[in-house]
């Protein structure tokens, strides 16, 4: 059930996030298509970006964790890459890069106020 209500709070911020820049972020499919992008999203934050936090960690440090936004906003274009053209970043190279950005950070902010929302699993 857990697993549900994080693929639904990341839907809700991937949402928030087309309608806050819908020029620089696209969607296809409607209400399915962003669940698609959702389920894509954490499966890529859950298998991939573990291990490119692993090969990073010593840059992380080195700039006291400000690398992650760049790790963040890649794993954000590797989630447009696979997501088979239901979600797009529009521009060239460094244009997805920069708005992927702060894509990731409208994600974060939007993902985190959701959590709080959500019981803890410790009793």
């Amino acid at each position: 059930m857990r697993i549900l209500l994080r693929i639904l709070i990341n839907a809700i911020a991937i949402y928030v996030l087309i309608y806050f820049v819908p020029e620089r972020f696209t969607t296809s499919g409607g209400v399915f298509g962003i669940l698609f992008v959702a389920v894509i999203f954490g499966l890529v934050n859950a298998f991939i970006r573990p291990i490119i936090n692993f090969i990073s960690l010593p840059i992380s440090c080195l700039t006291l964790g400000l690398f992650t936004l760049v790790i963040n906003a890649a794993m954000l274009m590797l989630t447009a890459l696979f997501s088979g053209g239901f979600f797009d970043i529009n521009g060239d190279f460094f244009e997805q890069l920069l708005w992927a950005i702060i894509g990731a950070i409208i994600i974060s902010i939007v993902s985190g106020i959701l959590n709080w929302f959500l019981p803890d699993d410790k009793k």
